[in-house]
């Protein structure tokens, strides 16, 4: 039999064999994107709206968005929930979004290794969101060292609000931009680091420019802001 792998109408043929022999009714597919256990089951990634809802001519000028075909017009993805971030009174932040849970400070210069700022190499951001733990950064959420974790890329990524800048970051409802105290603390208009290696070329690793939602790949050496990162609970 023939060794293929392909998606057709929901089934998964994996190594020659339909994926679980299941049917397709028994295919979980998620109305809604949220985090939770979903071993033994495919279902289609979801992505989120980008946030923004303003249209654009080719000199930046300001247009009505129907018909444009632009981001704002269509608004494609995943609509974010209201609330899109619920602080956890904990130290913690959760994005009802994604399911993910943020340290509430976002640039916290307790954590392990980082300078006065809360900065550190990739190296330092590594291992300083590994060793945050309950009592420190504001944290009484009972985790312990390894719990946290520098964010992925992607994950760092799907904070943004694209319709803002400086920080490219929404408030707690997702209705306007974030602003100091609604849900989260001290967001810098800077670098994050990412836990992506750049394939091309290793010594650098991916980060995400929060005072424009840019996304680039940096030297491993220098030092940017740390945001850790947990799964819900």
């Amino acid at each position: 039999m023939r060794q293929w792998t392909v998606v057709i109408i929901g089934l998964v043929l994996v190594c020659g064999s339909w994926a679980g022999a299941q049917d397709i009714s028994e295919i979980v597919f998620y109305d809604s994107f949220e985090s939770g256990d979903t071993s033994g089951w495919w279902a289609p990634a979801r992505v989120g709206e980008t946030g923004q809802t303003t249209c654009y001519d080719a000199d930046g000028v300001v247009i009505a968005c129907a018909g444009t075909g632009q981001d704002g017009d269509l608004k494609p993805g995943v609509a974010w929930p209201n609330p899109r971030f619920v602080d956890n009174s904990d130290g913690t932040v959760t994005d009802m979004l994604t399911g993910l849970v943020w340290l509430k400070d976002a640039s916290c210069s307790d954590l392990a290794g980082t300078d006065t700022y809360g900065q550190g190499d990739w190296p330092t951001a590594l291992t300083a969101a590994q060793a945050l733990s309950s009592g420190t950064c504001g944290l009484t959420d009972a985790s312990v060292a390894g719990d946290w974790r520098l964010p992925s890329r992607f994950e760092l990524e799907s904070l943004l609000d694209l319709e803002y800048s400086y920080p490219a970051l929404s408030n707690a409802a997702g209705s306007a931009q974030w602003s100091e105290g609604d849900m989260f603390a001290g967001v810098q208009s800077s670098t994050y680091w990412s836990s992506t290696s750049l394939a091309l070329n290793p010594s650098l690793a991916w980060f995400v420019y929060l005072y424009n939602g840019g996304v680039n790949a940096s030297g491993k050496t220098n030092a940017y802001y740390v945001w850790p990162v947990r799964v819900g609970q």
